[in-house]
């Protein structure tokens, strides 16, 4: 299958076309119905309504987006910047005829999307394979996907202060690499799929990635000349190159490294994909990233990525020995957010390639047992799935191994708040206990405090210190940790609220202080007291 490709001026022109066609237009014109039956990869009411409609917005979501068709005349007055002989050369759409009630359909999937910045909202447009949810038929194995729903994920998790390099590892259809080049001097994205790295070009040529955009910023959204001004200073670079995972990039360092790598544990005998198949045995990619992603991390670099691993017992053991393998000793932080069984893991994976029992029954029942056979050949109980956060000291040895589960609904962006926990984690370790007895420590604002308790009691039975963004972490406080963290206005110090609570509850110092320090320590390390 071809790419699409436009020469400068033509891209020009689409954009052109394009604006004004954002996630919040197409909104407004289909309707909170249709787009959540979108996100669950139904496009039977999106296409009801956007044919309803004669605006500019139905008409290219219909065409583009939705894999419908519109008449020649539709479409010439929704590009007319354009027009269709640059597009149709270009292979992005193919037509019937030349006559006005000729069929017009697209070859490629392009659709708005909304970038979340400090600075408000920035609209992209993202171009990608069309998916079996457009096409009706199971996606071919050089498939270049669009932005799904780990890609999301990974661009929230990501930590947005300024870099100089970037590496985007696995850059598919370029989504990562345009979100970099609102913070870093320079990127570099790499991909096995050549195809990958001609929709990434073409993503970054139609979004100008780094220039200014024409037009006014709407409220609350950001232009791309103001994120400008915002970056470190120059124009973002891609650097695109092609190659299996690290190897396009040996022996350069980076500021920071992101990844949706392809960790899809495919066995042998099931329909492998390029976009989720790394070509390394059961869970190899993610295990060859966190023993080997160090090397090319400069001091002070993180890397951040999304991974699928085998479970055996206890989950944290296979990872922490990957992390013990690196050759570059690495700070690590890892949230696992879900685990799948065998038969729960193949069905998610054959259902996203399109490959269903009422399709194709041999095919399926082929795959599905393969799965089966293939975990229970190196008894994996479940498959994990989860966040990965390393970073490498600027200087000395690791002092962070920190592996948790937490399967609730997280904040979004959560870059932010893994950046404030790294920062919280290093000051605790250069803080000792006497530091923070004189430390005057802040709650945080998005912190509550809930109390339960049967009615006729004077007392509450529980008191929860609830977290309302980030983790949302709650935590089971007694009378004193209570009220310690309702005292921390950044006024008194947490040996002086110690000591009030101390006489307050009529207990020795001594021991208030031995109670309290550990589990301001963890409040701190969660974001709910900040220094």
């Amino acid at each position: 299958m071809s790419t699409p490709s436009l020469d400068a001026a033509s891209v020009e022109a689409l954009r052109a076309d394009l604006a004004g066609w954002t996630v919040d237009t197409v909104t407004e014109v289909l309707g909170d119905r249709a787009v959540r039956a979108l996100d669950r990869e139904q496009v039977l009411p999106a296409t009801l309504e956007a044919r309803a409609s004669d605006a500019r917005e139905a008409v290219l979501s219909r065409l583009f987006s939705l894999g419908d068709t519109v008449t020649r005349r539709q479409a010439d007055a929704a590009l007319a910047s354009v027009g269709l002989t640059a597009l149709e050369s270009g292979g992005l759409v193919a037509t019937a005829g030349a006559g006005p009630d000729d069929e017009v359909r697209s070859l490629v999937d392009l659709r708005p999307y909304a970038a979340t910045t400090h600075d408000g909202q920035v609209d992209w447009w993202i171009a990608s394979d069309q998916g079996e949810a457009l096409t009706g038929r199971a996606v071919h194995t050089d498939h270049v996907l669009g932005v799904g729903g780990a890609s999301a994920m990974l661009a929230s998790v990501t930590m947005r202060d300024a870099r100089g390099r970037v590496l985007d590892l696995g850059t598919g259809c370029g989504i990562q690499a345009l979100h970099a080049s609102l913070h870093a001097r320079e990127v570099v994205a790499t991909d096995v799929s050549r195809r990958a790295l001609e929709y990434a070009r073409f993503n970054e040529s139609l979004n100008a990635a780094g220039e200014p955009s024409e037009g006014e910023p709407s409220e609350g959204r950001a232009s791309a000349r103001e994120v400008h001004a915002h970056r470190p200073s120059g124009r973002t670079a891609w650097d695109l190159r092609e190659g299996s995972m690290l190897e396009p990039v040996v022996g350069e360092l980076f500021d920071q490294v992101v990844s949706n790598p392809p960790f899809v544990i495919t066995p042998p005998g099931a329909p492998a994909f390029e976009y989720r198949d790394g070509g390394l045995e059961r869970d190899g990619v993610v295990l060859s990233l966190l023993s080997g992603v160090g090397s090319v991390l400069a001091p002070g670099g993180v890397a951040q990525f999304l991974g699928n691993w085998e479970i055996h017992g206890d989950w944290r053991a296979r990872l922490e020995q990957a992390l013990d393998a690196s050759e570059v000793p690495l700070d690590a932080w890892i949230v696992q957010r879900d685990a799948l069984d065998p038969a729960e893991y193949a069905e998610t994976w054959l259902r996203d390639a399109g490959i269903t029992q009422d399709r194709d029954p041999a095919g399926f029942t082929t795959a599905y047992e393969a799965y089966l056979r293939s975990f229970d050949a190196v008894g994996a109980d479940a498959v994990g799935f989860g966040i990965v956060t390393l970073r490498r000291p600027a200087s000395g040895a690791p002092t962070l191994r920190r592996l948790e589960e937490h399967e609730g609904a997280l904040a979004a962006p959560l870059g932010p708040t893994l950046a404030a926990g790294l920062r919280a984690h290093d000051w605790l370790v250069g803080t000792s206990d006497a530091a923070v007895l004189d430390t005057a420590l802040v709650v945080a604002p998005d912190v509550t405090k809930e109390t339960y308790g049967r009615p006729l009691l004077a007392d509450p039975e529980h008191i929860l210190i609830r977290q309302g963004g980030g983790f949302g972490r709650a935590v089971k406080a007694d009378t004193a940790l209570a009220g310690l963290v309702g005292a921390c206005d950044g006024e008194l110090t947490v040996g002086q609220i110690a000591h009030a609570l101390a006489v307050l509850l009529d207990v020795p110092a001594s021991d208030m202080i031995g109670g309290l320090v550990p589990a301001v320590r963890e409040l701190v390390r969660d974001g709910i007291l900040t220094a």
